[in-house]
Formats: structure tokens, sequence, C-alpha cells
């Protein structure tokens, strides 16, 4: 009896000690799962512990070795749409390995999947859609927005940024192709700012479009209607915000190329109701004033000083007027003399106290000045700074831009629109038609200029170099607003990453390539800023500077979560490290 017993035992632990039959399609899963595929990548033993063995070429790559394969693969594409299409692709199946190569050549990828190139990839999007990501909205939707945020795997989003496509770059009213928006925009938070693209949340509220030629070719993918607007339009977006703030209570809400006055109203309506910022009106406020702070270190005139004109009064222009007030108050001025400082040039001249009727946004600005051009404007209130806004190519014309460097020894000029084709000016116009007297920047890259000798590389006004570093500062706090103090941190810690070397060169701009220490240096800046106004829900760590290094992605397969076996318990085998 007691032999039978204990060969009963026996087999019992044998059974008990054996893996667990692991679900064959597991390994498949995971080669089909952007965020755990290594591809190549994975090991013999991961090959064995995934179910993997066979699924796979023989060679075990190195994830460096997978980076200067994609790198030629992507060079080999002859056009930048193609160059998008192909890492979207790599995007969409190896996670990882997108965002290291991303990183590593961030000056090579950065224009490929943000400006200017996410500019044609949005107005092609339904063309070369290949796989989805994100949410899409619809006026379809209503009352069952918090059942679609519900269908998102993902339970503890960080990240959102929404558009709903009407004025997307200077490209105007794209409907849905705009969420290759939203999609670049969130990639450059995980690039530049550390943010885990686990916790990033793109949304399309797709409610039509008024682009009769996007609306009426077979191809496109969104709402096939007019815009929906008005009251429907703030119900509808209400909704929205109501189920992200319940199903995503931790989560930054980003609004992304609205038309202005939705734009305003939008950011002013749940600015104090959602953790949330417009990165039109704020952030590009916030890196222009970085620029201009910058450039007084080459100018010699202190920002008090300034005299800054804008061509171009939409929401990116008075958003970075509002906020050059308020560093302008900083600095001693009282509002009505930093107000008198500024000056703003739309499509009818400048704007001026005698008008019959100015938008709100403008008002605050309006000079008491007989109606002039710009090119009058100019030469009347003789402006130390001019910055474009308009999304209008060739309108910083050579006389412009030759009378400004007759008031200016060295002139202030600003074109940032975007795209490239968008610009008010090139960098080349820029330093020609002033004789190489001009401190310029761009919304979009420009390549170096050389003027009797000696060569300019121009700054790019990028907004990558401030939300990502936002976002990051907001998330790791847990902040439950955002400030315009926290943005006017964020433009003063990106001006000082600016070396005597890079102001040499005429770059008001930190190199492309530091762009994730401009980010954590903006984070830390942010974070204390959340700490001093008490609205920080995580305290403040008392080494902050590491606390944000550990806490940024870190794309390496040896920083990835082990990939569980879908049958659950351990097998035994070894997992992936």
């Amino acid at each position: 009896m007691k032999k039978l017993f204990n060969a009963a035992a026996a087999k019992l632990r044998r059974l008990f000690e054996q893996p667990p039959a692991q679900d064959a399609s597991h390994g498949h899963s995971i080669l089909h799962d952007a965020a755990q595929n290594k591809s190549t990548g994975f090991t013999r033993d991961e090959r064995d512990a995934q179910g993997l063995r066979g699924l796979l070429p023989h060679k075990v790559t190195t994830q460096d070795e997978q980076v200067t394969a994609a790198l030629a693969q992507m060079r080999g594409k002859t056009t930048s749409i193609e160059k998008y299409i192909y890492l979207s692709s790599l995007q969409d199946r190896n996670e990882r390995l997108f965002y290291k190569l991303a990183q590593e050549n961030v000056e090579e990828i950065l224009p490929l999947i943000y400006t200017p190139t996410v500019g044609e990839a949005s107005q092609k999007f339904s063309h070369i859609f290949r796989r989805p990501r994100g949410l899409y909205i619809t006026p379809d939707d209503k009352g069952k927005i918090r059942e679609i945020l519900d269908n998102w795997p993902e339970a503890d989003v960080r990240q959102i940024v929404v558009t709903d496509g009407q004025r997307i770059l200077g490209l105007g009213d794209l409907g849905a192709n705009g969420m290759g928006i939203p999609i670049g925009k969130l990639a450059l938070y995980t690039i530049a700012g550390g943010l885990d693209p686990q916790k990033a949340l793109p949304v399309m509220f797709d409610v039509g479009t008024n682009n009769d030629i996007m609306r009426n070719d077979p191809m496109y993918l969104g709402y096939p209607h007019k815009r929906l607007e008005g009251a429907e339009y703030d119900a509808l977006m209400k909704e929205f915000v109501d189920a992200v703030k319940d199903k995503f209570p931790k989560a930054m809400l980003q609004f992304e190329d609205f038309k202005t006055e939705n734009a305003f109203r939008l950011m002013n309506e749940y600015r104090d109701k959602i953790t949330s910022f417009n990165d039109d009106i704020q952030g590009t406020a916030a890196v222009a004033l970085a620029g201009v702070l910058a450039s007084s270190r080459i100018t010699g005139t202190d920002f008090k000083d300034q005299r800054i004109m804008f061509l171009g009064a939409g929401s990116a222009a008075t958003g970075i007027a509002d906020l050059m007030v308020k560093e302008l108050q900083a600095q001693g001025l009282s509002e009505t003399d930093a107000r008198s400082r500024i000056s703003l040039v739309d499509s009818k001249g400048l704007v001026t106290k005698g008008r019959v009727k100015i938008e709100d946004n403008k008002a605050p600005f309006a000079q008491d000045h007989a109606p002039a051009t710009l090119l009058e404007a100019i030469n009347d209130l003789k402006p130390t700074v001019l910055i474009g806004a308009t999304g209008s190519p060739n309108t910083f014309t050579k006389e412009v831009i030759e009378a400004m460097s007759a008031i200016n020894a060295r002139p202030v000029i600003f074109a940032l629109s975007n795209p490239t084709s968008h610009a008010e000016c090139t960098a080349e116009e820029a330093y020609n038609w002033s004789g190489g007297k001009a401190v310029f920047a761009s919304g979009s890259p420009f390549g170096p200029v050389t003027v009797d000798g000696k060569t300019y590389q121009a700054g790019q006004g990028n907004n990558a170099y401030i939300f990502p570093g936002l976002g990051l500062g907001v998330n790791l706090s847990e902040a439950t607003k955002i400030t315009d103090s926290m943005f006017l941190a964020s433009a003063r810690a990106l001006a000082d990453m600016v070396s005597d070397e890079d102001l040499k060169n005429g770059t008001l701009y930190p190199p492309l390539k530091d762009i994730r220490k401009v980010s954590a240096k903006i984070a830390e800046a942010v974070i204390v800023i959340a700490g001093e106004e008490n609205i920080a829900d995580v305290p403040q760590p008392p080494n902050l500077a590491q606390f944000i290094r550990e806490r940024m992605y870190n794309p390496s397969y040896d920083a990835a979560k082990p990939v569980v076996p879908k049958s659950g318990p351990k097998s035994g085998l070894k997992a992936a490290p």
C-alpha cells in the first residue's frame, strides 16, 4: 500500500512540475504586438520560453544591429513621405526599435515624423493609411464616448492629444486626415520627453470637414459631412472631456490644431476643469519667448526693452503676445506698458483702436495709430523683433527685411509658420537680404547659409522643445492644472540651455540632439512650479534631476518588462529580460 501511495504521489509531483501547455498562438501574437516585439532580437532562451522557435530566422541580432539595418532601409527611400510611411510601419511593428532609432538619430528623424513632413502626411493620410492608431470620435458617437474610451486597452493613460483637424499647421481644414498630428506629437512626447508610449492616446475629434475636395475624395476615411458647429459641437466636446476625466483621471489633455476661435474658447473653458493646455497657443508662446530671450544675448537688448511686432494675429501670434506680456511684467513693467510694446499686423494691416470690429484676442494689443501696412508699421513703430505666424509664404519680403535691418543693428526675425513651404521667408532670404545682420529662427528646419564668408545656422523654434518636457513634468508631479507660470519657467529653462557656441552661429535654440536633456530640465522647472503653486499630487523628491532621469522611457530591449506567457502560471523557463 505504501509503495502504491508513493508512486501516486510521485506521479502527482511530476504532473504539477511540468510546465503548463502554452497557447500555440502566444508566440505569434508577441510578434504582432509592437510593444513586445523584438523580432530577430529575441534570444534563443526567449524563443523557447515564448513559443517563438521556428517563427524567426536563425540569426539573433542585437538592437544596435537592427537600428543600423532600419536606418539603411529608411535612407533607401527616395522621398520624405516614403520615409514617413516606413517609420510609421516600424512604429506599428516594433515600438522599442522605432524609438531607439529616432532617439539616436533625432536630427534626421524628427523632420520626417513631425514638421515639415507631417504636413504632407496629413494631406495624404487617407491615401497612405496602413493601420489604425488611437481613437476616433464622431457625432454618431454621441452618448457613447465613455464606452469608446473603454475600448482602449491601456488603463493608465497619462497623455492625450486631440484635434478636430480644422487648422492643421498652415494647411487649413483637413478633417480626419489631421490624425497624423496627434500621432506625431505623441511620438515626440516619447522621443524628446521620455513618456511611456503605452500611456499615450491620440484622439481624432472627427466632426466633419468643410474642405469639399477632401470630403468628396472617395478614399477619404473621415466623417463625410460638413462640420458640426455651435451648441452640438460644444456638447460633444464636453461629453469627451467628461469621459476623459472619468476614465483617465491622471491624463493631461492637449488641444491641437483647432481654429483660432475654438482654440481660445476650449482652452479657457477647460483649463481649470481638467489638466489641459493648447499647444498652438501656449506651447508656441513658450518656444518663441525662449528664442527672444536668447536673442538678447546676441543683440544686447534686454527683453524689457524689446518692441515686438507680429505679422499674423491668430491663436499662435496672440498666444505668444500674451505670454510675452507676462514676462515683461515679471521684469518690472506694468501690464499697460507691456502691451504697448507689442503690435499686431493682420490681413487688414496694423491692428488699431480705430477699427470698427476687433476680435477679442486682438483687442488688448490694438495700437493708438492710423491704419498702416506692415512696411509702414515697421517704419513708424520701429520694432526690434518681427515674428511671423501667418501660415502664408513670402510675406517677409526683401523690403520688409531691409526695413528691419535699417532700424536695427541686429534685427530679430522669426518665420514660424509650418510647414517649410508656408514659412514667411527662408533662412537664405533673411540672411542675404539683411547682409548677415538678421538673428533668425524658423518653425521648420533650414540648412546653413553663408554670407560674406560667415556661415549661419538658423535655429528651429520648434514646439518640440517645450511640450515634451512640460508633459513630463506635469505627469511626474501629477499636477492638477497647467499654469502660465509653467510656460514662463519652461521658456526660461530653454533659453538658458542655449550655449555661447550656439549663439556664435546665430542659433537661438539648443541642438536637437540634446532635446532629451532640454526636456528633463524643463520638467524640473515645471515640477518646482507645481510644488510652489500647491497643485502637485506627488511631493517633490529630494534629488529631482535623478528622479526625472530614472522615469524617462528607455527604448532599449534590456529595459523592457518581461513578457509573461498567456497561459498564466510560470513555466519554469527563462522569461524575456
